[in-house]
């Protein structure tokens, strides 16, 4: 039998999911300099840079939020099909949404970070949360919009109760863990 050559890395989503200021972005970009001083190939898809640019015709209404994550989706499942480690941040509020991009993008794993509100509120440097709680944001997730919790992530990172670097090896842990490193 003819032995299959393995031709490079294979690619996955890493799917960070969680209220704003939960610490998505920053657990996501430690791992993904990690994983590229490990030579993997990896791109970061951070809410608020692809806001900025795929997405900045997009509102916050939940058409709107959801058209931004069929976006990210299709970007994340191009680059994973690809052979690339990808890493969104995303607070990506609804489950309906993210298990459609679980099931497009297939090598899919979602990551909560899962941190109580009171200490969203007190990391938020840039006021939003006191700014929804006035009503000057509307549809701020955790305030005047819900935040459904994934049901069954395949890593649930405590962002409250840990270090950056214990969310950080839990993450790595678990791709070791899936196959993927």
């Amino acid at each position: 039998m003819e032995k299959k050559r393995d031709w490079g890395q294979k690619g996955f989503t890493l799917w960070f999911t969680g209220l704003p200021c939960s610490g998505k972005s920053a657990v996501a970009d430690r791992v993904a300099e990690i994983l590229r001083e490990r030579g993997l190939k990896v791109e970061r898809l951070d809410g608020d840079i692809v806001r900025q640019s795929l997405t900045r015709d997009l509102g916050f209404s939940r058409e709107d939020r959801n058209e931004n994550i069929r976006r990210v989706t299709f970007v994340a499942k191009l680059l994973t099909r690809n052979g690339v480690a990808v890493l969104t941040s995303f607070i990506s509020p609804y489950r309906e949404i993210r298990a459609q991009s679980r099931q497009e993008i297939g090598n899919f794993i979602e990551v909560y970070a899962k941190c109580a509100l009171e200490v969203c509120i007190q990391r938020d440097t840039k006021g939003m949360y006191k700014k929804a709680m006035t009503g000057e944001i509307k549809e701020f997730t955790g305030i005047s919009d819900p935040y459904e919790e994934p049901l069954n992530p395949e890593i649930l990172l405590e962002t409250d109760h840990e270090t950056l670097e214990e969310s950080v090896q839990k993450v790595l842990k678990r791709l070791e863990e899936l196959g993927y490193l």
